[in-house]
């Protein structure tokens, strides 16, 4: 804080995202006491209803942007510059009446691409031993085009979802990469766009540079669809898994399948993309059956990289925090954690993003309570695993071979001879049921489906609502 000449100031802007509101709040408290700068504080955790509390309990902050920040911010710069007569609808200032109003760019097309000088001269400016090579953020969209998970709060500050054109991403990329010589991105939307995800891939393949980014996707591309990304450079992804039980994915309004979710794995396993997913644990109303489907498919998807589990958390705004009744959950109230952080005074009247409810919580926790230690001893055990890949086939042209590795550490081998092989093949992508048959008739149908049957029992395929996938992913030597 000596180092700043905050005396030189006009103005000092604070970005409150997920973890950065005490922070924000701690260093708006500094700079008032050093000077009396005007602050404005943004971000995704001060919109709406959350920002509300905050600006009225915190005198620090002279102004709030309520929403995006692009448009609010130019018209604030402009009134304090004096070329502007009224401070713009969407930014909170002292003795006003808190707005709800909103304004965003109708396209993002046209957005300047971020300058990172600064950030890059500082990095060079490090003694030898610690520089790095930086991971540089990108936005090809903003909101979410699904938008509608019961648990989600992540959009408050969005109208809707826009996103740019493919053309413009690559361009941006291409852009960054020259100017400061970085090959590591990492897009910050909440989803990639779900048509244009794979071209921007393509794209990014045709540049001829070995990228590294990561990527929030949603479920739902097939196998040739992550062939290509991971050519474009997709090294890490986030998946909105969520839940392995069909019942508890419509809950939760997913807008995906189960099996979605299990080949999703799959084929994030076998072009070596590292993905992140959750599974939501705790969730009101979650039944007993759901836990046991969980289980059971947690057997299945073992040979792929391990879920995070993830305690249910109510979000602000979010569709169960909106509509209660229909969760059969009530008595809606700040978390009690935030009493760790602020003053009974300063939450009288707060509503921070994560909040805390009356209803079957304690009943869900011992639910829940097999899944978490499943899940903890999946991690234990796929790092003591004796094979890189615990579940890979080789194609011989008229047979296959298929190596396993069982949770116990024992190692099974299995060969697929002729039409075996074929069917196993036809199934690395989800196969309904008849169109394995209509491709395959020169087998009963009471005959291949007592062949998936027995490859199911061994693990080896996985079958869910109608549909047939293979589980082993393509053997890759090192």
């Amino acid at each position: 804080m000596d180092s700043l000449k905050l005396q030189e100031l006009n103005l000092v802007g604070i970005t409150v995202s997920i973890n950065q509101l005490t922070s924000a709040l701690f260093l708006a408290k500094l700079i008032k006491a050093k000077c009396q700068v005007p602050i404005v504080l943004g971000g995704a955790s001060v919109s709406g209803k959350a920002g509300e509390w905050v600006f009225n309990a915190f005198h620090e902050i002279d102004y709030l942007v309520n929403g995006e920040g692009e448009l609010p911010i130019l018209g604030l710069v402009d009134f304090l510059t004096g070329t502007r007569a009224q401070i713009p609808p969407s930014v909170h200032f002292r003795g006003c009446n808190v707005t709800t109003k909103k304004e965003q760019l109708d396209s993002l097309e046209h957005l300047p691409i971020p300058d990172f000088s600064e950030y890059l001269q500082e990095l060079a400016r490090l003694p030898a031993g610690q520089r790095f090579f930086p991971v540089l953020p990108i936005e090809a969209s903003r909101g979410c085009w699904w938008s509608r998970c019961n648990f989600c709060n992540l959009n408050l500050q969005w109208h809707g979802y826009r996103a740019k054109s493919v053309t413009r991403v690559l361009k941006e990329i291409d852009w960054l990469s020259q100017r400061y010589g970085t090959l590591d991105f990492a897009f910050m939307d909440n989803a990639l766009p779900k048509h244009e995800a794979v071209a921007i891939f393509q794209g990014l393949a045709r540049q001829g540079r070995d990228y590294s980014c990561f990527a929030e996707l949603r479920v739902g591309y097939g196998r040739r669809d992550w062939a290509v990304m991971a050519k474009g450079g997709l090294h890490e992804v986030q998946i909105g898994i969520e839940a392995l039980s069909s019942s508890l994915l419509r809950r939760l309004r997913k807008g995906a399948s189960l099996m979605q979710n299990v080949a999703s794995m799959r084929h994030a396993e076998e072009f070596g993309i590292e993905l992140g997913g959750n599974l939501i644990l705790h969730f009101p109303g979650s039944t007993l059956e759901e836990v046991n489907e969980t289980l059971q498919v947690l057997e299945f998807v073992w040979p792929f990289r391990p879920l995070k589990a993830v305690s249910f958390w109510l979000g602000l705004d979010s569709p169960v925090a909106v509509h209660p009744e229909q969760f059969r959950i009530k008595n809606i109230r700040p978390h009690g954690l935030w009493h760790n952080i602020f003053s009974k005074e300063v939450l009288r009247n707060a509503t921070p993003l994560i909040l805390e409810y009356s209803g079957d919580r304690l009943q869900q926790k011992r639910l829940w309570r097999p899944v978490e230690q499943r899940l903890k001893l999946w991690e234990a055990q796929r790092k003591g695993c004796r094979m890189a890949k615990p579940l890979t086939y080789r194609d011989g042209g008229s047979y296959l071979h298929i190596k396993q590795e069982l949770p116990s550490g024992e190692i099974l081998t299995h060969r697929l001879n002729g039409l075996s092989r074929d069917i196993y093949l036809f199934c690395l992508e989800p196969m309904t049921l008849t169109a394995i048959f209509e491709q395959f008739n020169q087998k009963t149908p009471q005959e291949i489906q007592d062949f998936i049957q027995a490859l199911v029992k061994k693990r080896l395929m996985f079958f869910e609502d109608g549909q047939v996938l293979s589980l082993a992913i393509r053997h890759q030597r090192a």
